[in-house]
């Protein structure tokens, strides 16, 4: 049986984490979500875990200490081993044509929603029986 991926929500917004968090609980039913507060946690964690089998990480763009496209930047220096288990979707409320062009065009980003969090395409995009 596989197992479930792990999930990273790298969000600086408390109120979109507590969303976030409570729309997994009763949407898919999991209530493990890893929470990093901008991408320097983010990366802090992935280091500190990098057991990990699949990684989900939803990224927001706009954050203090580092962003989302700085994030990117640095996960591309991480292994190959991690990189190749981890699905990064982009979650932000953007509208600036030149930002979700370079959001798009990242290797690593696997796709790009718009906030508020569309749950249902996510669970649809990730495949995920709840």
């Amino acid at each position: 049986m596989e197992s479930k991926p792990t999930f990273l929500l790298i969000e600086d917004n408390l109120i979109d984490q507590l969303i976030i968090k409570q729309l997994f609980r009763k949407v898919l039913n999991i209530d493990q979500i890893v929470i990093a507060n901008n991408g320097r946690e983010g990366l802090q964690w992935i280091n500190g875990n990098k057991k990990q089998q699949s990684l989900i990480i939803l990224l927001d763009i706009q954050m203090p200490i580092m962003n989302g496209f700085e994030f990117l930047d640095e996960f591309d220096k991480l292994s190959t081993e991690i990189k190749k288990e981890t699905h990064i979707y982009v979650l932000s409320s953007t509208l600036d044509s030149d930002e979700i062009l370079r959001i798009k065009e990242n290797n690593y980003v696997s796709g790009f929603l718009s906030k508020p969090f569309p749950i249902q395409e996510f669970k649809n995009i990730v495949n995920l029986e709840s």
